[in-house]
Formats: structure tokens, sequence, C-alpha cells
């Protein structure tokens, strides 16, 4: 099978899903209840066919449908608990490597106040 397949493929996984939001109303579109099912038909269609189509998963295409359909639907939608996303790149290796440049400093203070303590006694 092509790519073409899996672009159409793909564009069925939609074409369902925009049919099952039909059947949501504006005031329930944020309701994780309402919209989970169609939305979880939604990833499951596109993760099922790239399987399928030996196709590796988060893809490209998927997850274009995957924002589009937040674009589309879920963008006024507020989240109660705040997401938290990775520092970036160079605070997270400060963050990592600040530790283990600690680690040898520790290390020789207490070998360093083990022998002054074994000195006094």
């Amino acid at each position: 099978l092509t790519e073409g397949n899996y672009t159409d493929i793909t564009q069925q996984c939609w074409d369902y899903f925009v049919d099952l939001m039909r059947n949501v109303t504006m005031s329930e579109l944020c309701e994780w209840t309402v919209i989970s099912r169609p939305y979880s038909e939604l990833q499951g269609c596109l993760e099922f066919w790239a399987d399928r189509l030996n196709y590796s998963y988060p893809n490209a295409l998927a997850e274009q449908y995957i924002f589009q359909s937040h674009h589309r639907y879920f963008h006024n939608c507020t989240l109660e608990h705040p997401v938290y996303f990775d520092p970036p790149e160079d605070v997270l290796l400060a963050m990592i490597i600040a530790p283990i440049c600690l680690i040898p400093f520790l290390v020789t203070l207490v070998i360093w106040r083990s022998k002054d303590s074994k000195a006094q006694a």
C-alpha cells in the first residue's frame, strides 16, 4: 500500500470524526465525557491504520488531524488544571548537570571531614 492510501484513509478517519462531532452541541464541546468517544475514535483510527500500513505512529499526518480537531472544536476549552510543559533544553540541562557536578564536591567534603575528625581523636 502506498502513502496515497494512508492519506485517503486518514481523511476517512477525519470525516468519521466530523460526523460524530455533529451530534455534539456547542455547550458540550469541552465536556470530556461527551467528546471522549469521537476523539478516541479519531485517534484509534489514525493509529490503527498507521500500524496496519506499517507507518510509525504518531506521524506528521496523524498529528495534523489531531491538531486540526483541537483548532476546530476545542480551542475555546480552558483547563481546570494547568498543563505543565518541559522546560527549555538549556534549563533542563542545567537542572541535570548541577546535581551531578555537586557529587564529587560532596564526596570530597565528606572524606575531608572524616579525616579531620580522625586526626582530632
